[in-house]
């Protein structure tokens, strides 16, 4: 059984492959499944929900983000990384009623310091936080 962690890194590194190569979702998971040497476990549920669901919100995940962008950023002037990262915490903390937003924006610090650059990590914090309330 592959952990909700490892199903978040999973995410991320599809979202950042559909970015790269243009795949399907389900390509996408695949590929990633296969590079990391998980190609005897079925597709978790929960990982095509994450992926196929920042698809399909896309434009509305990336709209609400670039609200707390500052200096007129936009969200295609961040990394991948970052922006896979963001999307996928995003998505999590408005559309998964089991996760509470404080475990998904845990969840997407973590990925940042594994994945992101030094800078990743709060920055990640500073975004995802604007989402939750009070």
């Amino acid at each position: 059984m592959i952990s909700r962690h490892k199903i978040r890194e999973l995410a991320v590194q599809s979202l950042f492959s559909i970015e790269t190569t243009q795949d399907t979702p389900q390509d996408a998971i695949s590929s990633t499944m296969q590079l990391c040497d998980l190609t005897s476990e079925a597709v978790p549920d929960y990982l095509t929900f994450l992926v196929s669901g920042v698809v399909e919100h896309q434009d509305d995940l990336d709209k609400k983000i670039s609200e707390h962008l500052k200096n007129k950023w936009t969200v295609q002037r961040l990394s991948r990384i970052d922006r896979s990262i963001l999307r996928v915490g995003l998505f999590e903390m408005e559309n998964s009623l089991e996760v509470p937003r404080k475990v998904a924006i845990d969840e997407a610090i973590e990925m940042a310091g594994d994945f992101g650059d030094k800078d990743s990590k709060s920055f990640i914090n500073g975004i995802l936080s604007n989402f939750v309330e009070g």
